[in-house]
């Protein structure tokens, strides 16, 4: 087996017995990049040098006796979390060049464990965008199919664990980007409780939606890696003071689902979802119902609305976020004489057409004709949402639905098409408005490309999905199946 196979726990097994260093396990995965790199475009900047200086002081760390799950394990880092030292672009020219002096809070907690970072991976500018095609740079592929999308805004991380360009990936998950492109890339991508994982420094796209989340090969290592990043985090007024438990000791605690209650919302299963995606699904919920767990029919009425109530909320967000880049602090400026043109052509050399017209979208809906309209009416609906999920939770333990409506499309099938390119989160949204918790399994193909299995689990309920995912993955081969590369 090569080295740039393993999971994270195989790794760690083999640094612990002194099978293999550090060092040699980064230098397989800097030639894995260079021998496929060119193909799937995961990354926009790789940082060998100072990912072999991170192992060879993981090694010496090693040496002294010290010992972390995450010690000397090589990781590609989604471009929009702070990285000292690293240039960091969120996908966009208006940050192209920007190096920023500090760490996010997830990268300092990754430093402190002694993880490698391999590179920076590609992203949809801002993370807006479900295909990873909204890249200002380039355009990341599906590594099942080069023709096909990885899904987005995290299809960098997600193509670079599917390829085996690193052990695991950190991504982010506004409204589905970090479980969209697990499912299209045919890895586990998990979506923690909103505030479980601080977003101090993840630059921002929507501050009430945004979420930091591990993007793995398997369910072990997506515990392993949420282990590593949640907690408190005094430098985020969101950030949940709660206790963090074992999430790998929690995930193995039982041999099966006995007593789990499972519930299947009806709303999930619509007119538009693909039979290949759907069949796929239900044959995995039997799996689950063979595993002990009791299916339970839920309904969550007002799902209907999530895509509306999103593309609103978020654009919204995202149009006071984005105000910042001015010219005039840090990233790209474009000289127009005073201070209004020169923040306006700085803006439209800058932002990407994707980014413009959510700006367009929140300013118009936060404006004074139009507010109470169009953004209260949003969260009122959003309340509603919540009360679904609420209600639901008290009949059932965790939920199950598809990722996405379908497997991963063609590359430019829907980039000039926004509102089917919207259409793709509608499984995904609620989770985001509601502060819930979400997890993509790979669960069979439909068409030759990975289909992902979406269990949903209420505000700090990562435990119970983890627990879910790991037997139906220890039960079933998906999660061992690799693109051929």
């Amino acid at each position: 087996m090569e080295l740039y196979s393993l999971t994270i726990h195989e790794a760690q097994d083999k640094l612990r017995y002194g099978e293999i260093t550090s060092v040699e396990l980064t230098e397989s995965i800097l030639e894995r990049i260079e021998a496929v790199e060119a193909r799937t475009q995961a990354y926009l900047s790789v940082q060998a040098d100072l990912a072999l200086d991170m192992a060879r002081l993981a090694d010496e760390r090693r040496a002294t006796g010290e010992d972390n799950p995450l010690l000397g394990i090589p990781l590609g880092i989604k471009d929009v979390l702070i990285t000292y030292g690293v240039p960091t672009t969120a996908g966009s020219k208006i940050l192209e060049g920007f190096v920023p002096p500090f760490d996010a809070t997830s990268i300092t907690k990754l430093r402190t464990a002694g993880a490698v970072f391999v590179g920076k991976t590609n992203m949809d500018e801002f993370a807006m965008g479900s295909s990873t095609e909204y890249s200002a740079y380039q355009v990341t592929r599906n590594p099942w199919n080069l023709s096909r999308v990885p899904g987005g805004s995290s299809g960098g991380s997600a193509a670079a664990v599917a390829a085996d360009e690193a052990l695991a990936a950190l991504g982010t998950d506004t409204g589905g980007s970090v479980r969209l492109p697990a499912a299209y890339c045919g890895v586990v991508g998990l979506k923690p409780t909103y505030g479980r994982v601080s977003r101090y420094g993840l630059i921002a796209f929507g501050s009430s939606l945004d979420q930091i989340g591990p993007l793995t090969k398997d369910v072990e290592d997506a515990a392993i890696l949420l282990n590593g990043i949640a907690g408190h985090d005094p430098l985020d007024s969101t950030s949940l003071n709660v206790p963090v438990p074992d999430y790998v000791a929690e995930m193995k605690r039982g041999d099966d689902l006995r007593g789990l209650r499972v519930g299947v919302p009806k709303e999930y299963f619509i007119e538009g979802l693909d039979p290949g995606v759907e069949s796929t699904v239900r044959a995995a919920i039997n799996q689950l119902a063979a595993l002990g767990a009791e299916i339970v029919e839920v309904s969550l009425p007002n799902t209907r609305y999530g895509i509306p109530v999103y593309y609103l909320i978020a654009p919204a967000e995202a149009s006071a976020n984005l105000a910042r880049y001015d010219g005039v602090r840090y990233g790209l400026r474009v000289d127009g004489g005073d201070m209004w043109e020169t923040i306006r052509q700085t803006r439209d050399a800058g932002f990407g057409p994707e980014v413009k017209r959510r700006i367009m979208l929140g300013t118009y809906a936060l404006s004074a004709g139009y507010y109470d309209a169009y953004y209260l009416k949003a969260q009122q609906v959003r309340t509603l949402l919540r009360r679904d999920f609420e209600q639901a939770f008290e009949n059932v333990d965790v939920m199950v639905s598809p990722v996405a409506p379908s497997v991963a499309f063609e590359m430019g099938a829907k980039v000039d098409d926004p509102l089917q390119m919207y259409l793709i989160d509608v499984f995904t949204v609620s989770l985001n408005l509601t502060g819930v918790c979400g997890i993509s399994v790979p669960c069979g193909f439909s068409a030759g490309m990975p289909v992902g299995l979406q269990l949903i689990g209420p505000a700090l309920g990562e435990s119970a999905i983890l627990r879910v995912a790991y037997q139906y993955e220890q039960a079933t081969e998906w999660h061992k199946q690799k693109p051929a590369l």
